[in-house]
C-alpha cells in the first residue's frame, strides 16, 4: 500500500474515500484519481440517483461485492449528502487492502 492511497487500515476494517458519481450510466469501479487539492480518491459510478439514500446504498453494495464483504458490513461513515464519501468496511485491514489494491 502506498502512503497517499484513497484507503488507511481501521482497527476493524479499512476506511475508503470514495468519489461517487451518481446516475453514471452503470455500476463500476472506474480506478483511483487524485483531485485537485491532492487528495486521492477511488472512482465509483452507480446507476441510481441522489434521491432518498439510493445512490449511497448502491455504492455499499458495489463496494461490498468488490471486496466480497457482506453489506452489513459497509457502512458510510462521512459525506452522505456530498460527492465525496468516506466509507468504511469491516473485516481483516490485511484482506480489504490486498482486494483493493486489485482492483
Amino acid at each position: 500500500m502506498t502512503d497517499d492511497a484513497p484507503w488507511r487500515a481501521a482497527p476493524d476494517g479499512v476506511v475508503v474515500a470514495c468519489r461517487l458519481t451518481p446516475k453514471g450510466g452503470r455500476d463500476a469501479i472506474d480506478g483511483v484519481a487524485r483531485l485537485s487539492d491532492g487528495r486521492r480518491v477511488l472512482l465509483v459510478r452507480v446507476r441510481s440517483a441522489p434521491e432518498d439514500g439510493r445512490a449511497n446504498d448502491a455504492l455499499r453494495g458495489l463496494l461490498a461485492k468488490a471486496l466480497d464483504a457482506p453489506t452489513s458490513r459497509v457502512q458510510l461513515v462521512g459525506g452522505a449528502k456530498s460527492r465525496l464519501k468516506q466509507v468504511a468496511v469491516g473485516g481483516d485491514p490485511a484482506a480489504l487492502i490486498a482486494r483493493l489494491e486489485a482492483l
